[in-house]
């Protein structure tokens, strides 16, 4: 029954992923999982390491955020045994996605990092993506880490506002 039950979660992981037009991150997928009672954290970690290892699914690092894409093997898995879910855990998942997809997007697709240059300044480098497409790329330099940091941690409460302003002053 255990092979069963980790078959399973490997293909609700490809199903979450192949509802959505945008990466989805390691806690956004585990936290479905757990609030479900599903599974508990070490076998999701176990499931969602196979499927990367497997070739089904792709795995992105982003500062402290690991996001997963299907693959084009992972696209040909679920769409040939997504009806091995049960309709009520399907149902369950699309019910996730669709109430809480804004805020998924909007986490999946909001990204800051920073690095120190050759010349000790920091370059911050914040993006909203849709899909594969950059809505808005910003970076900047500053002269200290913690300024740094603090422009990609103020990014994702932002960056909506910082796009309209600046859509705003160049139209």
């Amino acid at each position: 029954m255990e092979g069963n039950a980790t078959t399973l979660y490997k293909l609700m992981i490809l199903y979450m992923l192949s509802k959505v037009n945008f990466p989805l991150t390691n806690s956004q997928m585990s936290t479905f999982m757990l609030e479900k009672q599903y599974t508990d954290y070490f076998t999701f970690q176990e499931t969602i390491n196979s499927l990367v290892a497997d070739s089904f699914i792709k795995r992105s690092n982003y500062q402290n955020n690991t996001q997963y894409q299907l693959t084009k093997d992972g696209v040909d898995t679920i769409a040939f045994f997504y009806t091995k879910i049960s309709s009520s855990i399907r149902e369950e998942i699309d019910e996730y996605l669709i109430t809480n997809k804004y805020n998924l997007k909007n986490e999946s697709g909001t990204t800051s990092d920073y690095y120190r240059t050759t010349d000790g300044t920091y370059m911050t480098d914040c993006k909203v993506k849709e899909g594969n497409i950059n809505i808005i790329e910003l970076s900047l330099n500053v002269p200290l880490e913690e300024q740094a940091e603090t422009i990609c941690a103020k990014w994702r409460e932002n960056s909506q506002e910082i796009y309209e302003f600046i859509i705003n002053k160049l139209m």
